[in-house]
């Protein structure tokens, strides 16, 4: 099933079920008021749940009605908890190198995470407000999984067992704050404002074999200003699946239904596939021209982030978002 939130209905919005073509939704406070709800209470819920999606692709769902996805907040208008790993070693590797920093040698086994912002997300339509265009404003194109509640110490097979929807996040980085503030030695704070999910998350199932190995296996499809940006493989080069993602989470604390794992930026070792973020692009051009040529984002630009299946249809719809400066 797809299930997104309305902004209407305060701070955590209303929670709605989609129909797979995302043209028509109907609210499902009946059964939860939000998705934090749905999910804390997910055995009694998602059954009702998927029950209502049915109805709805079969026209049969009383109060339907076509979907406006500028209505939309993200699906978790706010989280618990946002915990953003850093999967895909190409990604790690020329980041880092754009910086000086050599990726450490326990990459390989254990993965890179940090505790990202939760407490709101913006809109799949709403602005990327920046207070400065010299901050170097740079997207971020990434698959986040949600779990249910997640025990302490769990393996990684138990955590994969948790995972209850898959989505999309823009996470933005302000690349010029990176620097300085990773050089303190205390992790990412001003360089990490607030993020964007994808207008619907999706149950593992409606990917049918697309989700394999806890591994979503379909091209992160990118644009800025219109014009093609990347479409890095999601399932290729990734060091560590989602229920290893998870399980490093889970490793001396237990998750809260509601929380968000993301796999880091999509990056494949392949450069004709373009790149899901422009710090990864500017190194690219680096180390082939001798200087980096693609700016980071300035006021105005335009970004745009999708999964399409096979057929080319629209899995979780974009994000479609355009940069702006405070008001």
């Amino acid at each position: 099933m797809k299930l997104g939130s309305l902004k209407a209905g305060g701070r955590d919005g209303t929670l709605i079920v989609v129909s797979r073509d995302l043209t028509r939704a109907v609210k499902a406070d009946g059964i939860a008021a939000t998705l934090q709800a749905a999910l804390e209470d997910w055995s009694n819920a998602a059954p009702r749940l998927n029950a209502l999606y049915d109805a709805l692709n079969e026209d049969k769902a009383d109060g339907a009605f076509d979907l406006d996805e500028t209505a939309l907040a993200s699906p978790l208008p706010r989280a618990y908890e946002f915990l953003d790993g850093s999967a895909y070693l190409p990604h790690v590797a020329r980041v880092r190198k754009a910086r000086g920093a050599e990726v450490p040698e326990t990459f390989y086994t254990d993965p890179l995470m940090y505790q990202a912002t939760s407490a709101g997300f913006l809109g799949p339509r709403d602005d990327v407000v920046v207070p400065s265009e010299d901050y170097g404003i740079d997207l971020e194109a990434e698959v986040v999984v949600v779990v249910d509640d997640v025990p302490m110490a769990s393996t990684p097979a138990e955590a994969a067992e948790h995972i209850q929807l898959i989505g999309l996040v823009n996470d933005v980085s302000l690349r010029g704050l990176i620097p300085a503030e990773l050089a303190k030695g205390f992790g990412f704070l001003q360089s990490k404002p607030r993020s964007a999910l994808s207008p619907v998350f999706v149950t593992p199932d409606e990917l049918g074999d697309a989700w394999q190995g806890n591994k979503l296996h379909l091209p992160m499809r990118t644009w800025i200003n219109g014009e093609w940006f990347g479409e890095a493989e999601c399932g290729v080069d990734m060091q560590f699946d989602f229920g290893q993602l998870v399980a490093h989470a889970a490793k001396t604390r237990p998750l809260s239904a509601g929380a968000i794992v993301g796999s880091g930026t999509i990056a494949n070792e392949d450069t004709s596939k373009g790149a899901s973020c422009l710090a990864e692009q500017r190194t690219v051009e680096k180390l082939r021209d001798g200087e980096p040529k693609t700016p980071f984002l300035k006021y105005g630009d335009r970004v745009r982030i999708e999964i399409t299946d096979k057929e080319g249809k629209s899995i979780f719809g974009a994000i479609e978002q355009t940069v702006a400066p405070m008001r």
